[in-house]
């Protein structure tokens, strides 16, 4: 069984939305994959090292990510050093503006911890429309069976 973690902040509920359309389309994978979802204020440095991949997900705040999972990757930096080198990660991001400062920084920080990116960020621009839960949920798929084929 491998393991993803979803780590999400979200104020007004957009960025909620994507990651429950990633984690459905993770169950419509049917691949042995057990998903975690958490608030970025919720996850630490045990849920981390628990998983076999990794969905970072947050709205837009000042061009940049949310505070709350700058945090959280603040936090488990240090502990996590060495530690999670090959991680295969993915971005969601609900922005207001182009989403583009946001993913560089996540990026940034996440060469840092030496993950792997997976696949272009997903960036949803205004409100959420049912294509953008689709196209959340098929990135959530594409995980499960990416990690469940050994892929990344």
């Amino acid at each position: 069984m491998k393991h993803l973690l979803i780590v999400y902040s979200s104020q007004t509920g957009h960025t909620e939305a994507l990651v429950r359309a990633a984690v459905a389309g993770i169950a419509d994978a049917g691949e042995p994959v057990e998903p975690q979802l958490l608030r970025a204020t919720d996850a630490g440095i045990d849920e981390l090292l628990w998983a076999d991949g990794l969905i970072l997900a947050t709205p837009e705040n000042f061009g940049y990510m949310s505070g709350a999972l700058k945090d959280f990757l603040d936090r488990t930096y240090y502990p996590a050093e060495g530690r999670t080198v090959g991680l295969p990660y993915a971005l969601l991001i609900s922005a207001g503006n182009d989403g583009s400062g946001a993913a560089r920084a996540i990026d940034r920080i996440a060469t840092g911890y030496g993950w792997k990116r997976i696949a272009e960020p997903l960036i949803v621009k205004g409100e959420i429309d049912d294509a953008a839960l689709q196209d959340s949920r098929e990135l959530g798929a594409a995980m499960a069976a990416g990690l469940a084929a050994g892929i990344f």
